[in-house]
């Protein structure tokens, strides 16, 4: 139970972070509320190292050019969500946001080399249908599309990220997958911080400072679930984000999400099913072609699990 239980737990964070910065976008720019993320995260991950020495592994790795990757399209992700959600309702932002199993399934047959059974685009094309259902009848105003635009971003950035979590899986500890991101942050936002600053009172530096604890769990949660479990027992949990986002809404704005989010939110989820369905039954196949067979007895999480295993959606 351990990936299943370490991605319900990045999600639920991952939705209090947003929910969490977005609650600040109105007062704090995005340079400052980011880089406090990681002004807190590495030293509380330093202070954890010094008090139990090695904690999280070797401070180097064989794959410096994925891990780069990773930061970079984790900052990219982390700022177009932080811009987009000061538009729109974290619920619709999440409708989007589901697309990534589509966008990670064209990522692994583009860089990954993966077969991806015909059937399987075609729901591909369903779900982003799916998406246009619910995402059509708000696009009057500037602000919403402005919001979509983001969102979209960060979406594709969340997909790489994924994508080279799968790659990176063989690797033990998860010292690379905090200190990496971490120093990319304060590169890239520590100047913006710096320039835009605004003094905040000791409530609002407190959620500042929560956030980057939150920020910390929440990725690194994701990464090692999938070090537990295989994306075919972990995709479906992803759609969990749905409830929290919309229940997140409703507790700090009192917002509901109206028919066409849910409407277009069940066609996206209906379709990532079908699509994920598609891609078991088509690797099946395969293996059986090619007189293969499963080893019942490998873990999971283990080296054997098959490369065509497919990321979820984690928020």
């Amino acid at each position: 139970m351990k990936g299943p239980l370490l991605l319900l737990g990045g999600i639920a964070l991952f939705g209090l972070l947003d929910a969490n910065s977005k609650l600040l976008s109105g007062a704090y720019p995005m340079g400052q509320v980011i880089a406090m993320r990681y002004l807190v995260l590495l030293p509380a991950f330093l202070a954890l190292r010094a008090l139990r020495p090695g904690f999280g592994g070797a401070f180097r790795t064989a794959r410096p050019g994925l891990h780069m990757l990773r930061a970079a399209s984790m900052m990219t992700a982390a700022g177009s969500f932080f811009l987009g959600f000061r538009h729109m309702a974290l619920a619709e932002g999440y409708l989007v946001f589901f697309t990534s199993p589509f966008l990670i399934l064209a990522l692994a047959a583009i860089a990954l080399r993966e077969r991806v059974p015909w059937a399987a685009w075609a729901w591909c094309l369903v779900g982003f249908a799916g998406v246009l259902l619910a995402v059509a009848p708000k696009l009057g105003g500037g602000g919403s599309l402005i919001g979509y635009g983001w969102v979209a971003l960060g979406t594709l950035a969340f997909s790489v990220t994924q994508t080279v979590n799968r790659t990176l899986k063989g690797e033990a500890g998860l010292a690379m997958l905090v200190v990496w991101p971490g120093l990319l942050g304060l590169l890239l936002f520590g100047p913006l911080a710096v320039r835009d600053w605004v003094a905040p009172p000791p409530a609002d530096l407190a959620m500042l400072m929560v956030n980057g604890l939150i920020a910390g769990g929440a990725s690194v949660s994701t990464a090692l679930a999938y070090r537990y479990a295989d994306a075919a027992r972990l995709g479906p949990l992803g759609y969990a984000a749905m409830p929290v986002s919309g229940l997140l809404d409703l507790l700090f704005w009192g917002r509901l999400p109206d028919w066409p989010t849910l409407l277009g939110a069940g066609v996206v989820i209906f379709a990532c099913v079908m699509s994920e369905r598609v891609r078991r039954r088509g690797a099946a196949s395969q293996g059986m072609s090619g007189g293969k067979a499963c080893a019942p007895s490998a873990p999971s999480g283990s080296g054997t699990t098959s490369r065509t295993a497919l990321s979820g959606r984690v928020p």
